[in-house]
């Protein structure tokens, strides 16, 4: 197929993630009970953190975008890969393939930068409790948020143009189930050398950098947390930080795994590795910071009873009237 001319034309077809037949149709119900429960959970921690006062904190300020972003990329591929499972026309265009590409990308981005500021968070609770408040001020994180989405969305600008400003003139078939960077470049007829360079450059920033960010707060953490004299201060700080940690662990050994591993190494364990960080991660995130966190659970039981009590109410105004 030649596709040296508009890229507009073009179409690509994605080969999706199984070609039996037979485990198609489960494949479908549990990915889509997997982006329903990712739905509910995520859209749950941020209602529950609006109507919360006592979540009004930088933490939450940060976990509501977080929670954000994970319905956001989740939804960039969950949809259409549960429409192939069930449709014989896998063919996506050149142009959709861009922007499915572009909104992946954005949001990854976008939470590689929220974990690192959540982990600074943590540091300065711990390390610099007195000056927390200074430190971590309402303007403060309203910049650190709107800095990560303007610096996510050049790094996916970058990303999408150089995965897809080359010359496709060979096959079409994209050997996974969403337009991801590997398997589209596999694709490029002319040299990738320098794309592949810039993205290296950029993930560098993106992901290495945050790490650093993440892996030094942690380690100024685990030194101040050591010099407390009480057990049970620092029980409570190590409490504090598990969430985060396990959430981090999650999205970036799943993402190392797909991303820093050798080309020829990969298409046998991706499939697994992509599913569960494009959608299986954003879904297990809320459970997370709800199940290891007391404040959560408690502003969750207290959201519960004021509902049960104006249920009640109301059931009591109308057998009165």
């Amino acid at each position: 197929m030649d596709m040296r001319g508009n890229h507009t034309q073009i179409k690509f077809i994605l080969l999706g993630i199984t070609e039996k037949p037979w485990a198609k149709t489960p494949l479908f119900v549990l990915f889509l009970l997997i982006y329903i429960v990712t739905l509910v959970g995520n859209v749950g921690i941020i209602t529950l953190v609006r109507v919360s006062p006592s979540l009004h904190t930088p933490m939450y300020f940060f976990l509501t975008h977080f929670a954000f972003t994970d319905i956001c990329y989740s939804t960039a591929i969950s949809p259409r890969m549960l429409a192939d499972l069930l449709s014989e026309d896998k063919t996506i265009s050149f142009t959709a393939c861009m922007m499915q590409f572009f909104t992946f990308a954005f949001f990854a981005a976008i939470e590689c930068h929220l974990l690192a500021m959540m982990a600074y968070d943590r540091h300065v609770a711990i390390c610099q409790p007195l000056l927390y408040v200074t430190i971590i001020s309402s303007r403060v994180c309203w910049q650190l948020v709107a800095s990560s989405y303007l610096f996510a969305f050049l790094s996916a600008i970058i990303y999408t143009w150089c995965v897809f400003g080359g010359s496709f003139c060979g096959p079409n078939h994209i050997d996974h189930f969403f337009c991801d960077v590997v398997p589209v470049l596999k694709l490029v007829c002319s040299d990738t050398h320098s794309s592949e360079m810039i993205i290296f450059a950029f993930v560098t920033i993106n992901v290495v950098g945050t790490s650093v960010v993440i892996l030094l707060s942690y380690i100024s953490i685990i030194r101040t947390v050591l010099r407390m004299r009480s057990a049970q201060s620092r029980a409570r700080a190590f409490h504090t930080c598990a969430s985060h940690l396990m959430a981090v662990s999650i999205f970036f050994g799943s993402g190392f795994f797909i991303y820093l591993q050798p080309s020829s190494s990969h298409r046998s364990l991706d499939n697994v590795a992509s599913v569960f960080y494009t959608m299986v991660t954003p879904m297990l995130n809320p459970f997370i910071y709800t199940l290891r966190n007391k404040e959560v659970k408690g502003a969750l039981i207290k959201c519960v009873r004021r509902l049960f009590n104006q249920w009640q109410d109301t059931r009591l105004v109308s057998c009165r009237t």
